[in-house]
This record gives structure tokens, sequence and C-alpha cells, in this order.
């Protein structure tokens, strides 16, 4: 007999989309490569003043400087750890007013992919407002990956000290 929490995500025609997927402590986050820059390998980084903990700072990368997040900090209030496969990923932000940024994330053990449909990610029925960036879960045979939704990752006032608007004058 099967127990119906084993169940593995449906088998479907088609590709479905690419996810690169990482740990954050133990825990399995799937990131959408369509929203990937490029995977780099962790550098030093720029530290920022009175930032939140989670903000690892700031680097700069074909002439433009990046502010990045340690997404283990984030979530759950731990440093990510530096082994040889803790990567700096730089991904598209938008953050809804029209620009295009870059926003670079801190991800452990970021060296897996997988592809799967979009709908294969369900509600996982807890409404977190203090981390919407958190998005719908999916079971496999080695148990649940969560997908993160990267424009939700920062609150209005972080934003803002990550990406100043500047001026009709060209001044922040």
């Amino acid at each position: 007999m099967t127990d119906p929490h084993d169940r593995v995500a449906p088998v479907r025609a088609g590709k479905g989309n690419l996810y690169l997927l990482f740990r954050l402590n133990a825990e399995r986050f799937a990131l959408d490569v369509r929203e990937v820059i490029e995977v780099l390998h962790h550098r030093p980084l720029k530290p920022i003043a009175q930032a939140p903990a989670w903000v690892a700072g700031v680097f700069a990368h074909r002439g433009v400087l990046v502010p990045v997040i340690d997404l283990a900090q984030l979530t759950f209030a731990t440093p990510s750890q530096q082994r040889t496969s803790t990567r700096l990923v730089r991904v598209h932000y938008r953050p809804g007013d029209g620009r295009e940024l870059q926003l670079g994330l801190i991800l452990e053990q970021a060296s897996d992919t997988l592809r799967c449909h979009a709908d294969e990610f369900q509600p996982y029925g807890l409404d977190n407002p203090d981390a919407t960036y958190l998005g719908p879960v999916r079971q496999d045979g080695r148990g649940l990956v969560q997908r993160i939704q990267v424009n939700d990752l920062l609150t209005d006032a972080v934003r803002q000290l990550l990406f100043p608007r500047v001026g009709a004058e060209g001044r922040r």
C-alpha cells in the first residue's frame, strides 16, 4: 500500500522549466534559471554600513555595482557556509517600477538543476507575510523543494537602501 504523502510529481509531456537547485541549511530550494544572469564562484564583498545582517555586501562586476543577499541569513538567520559549492548568483531583479536591476544571491550547494513544469509547485498552505519570496513547493523522491521568487526578496526599505533612485540631476 502506498502512503499518499509519498507521492512524487507526475512526469508529463513537454520539457518544462529549468530550475537551479540549492540548499539553505538542510532545506532544498529552486530558482527559475530564466531569472539567472550568471553563476559565479563566491568572491570578497564590500560591506554596506547600516544594512540588515542578510545584506552581505556589494561587488563590482563588468562596470555594475551589484548588491548581494545572503539567502540563508535572510531565511533562517544563519550565514551561508563557505563551501566549494557555495555560489554567488547574479539574478534579474525587477521591483515592479520599470527598472531592470541586478542582485547577487549567495546560495549553498548550487550545483544541480531540475526540469519540471511550473504547476508542479503547489501552495503549501502557510501565508508568511514576512517571507513572501518563499514560493510554492514540489515533492519528489528526495522530499520537498521550495521555489524562491526573486522579485519578492526585498522590502521597500531595503530596496531603497540598495537601489536608490537617481534624480534628474544625476545625484542620489
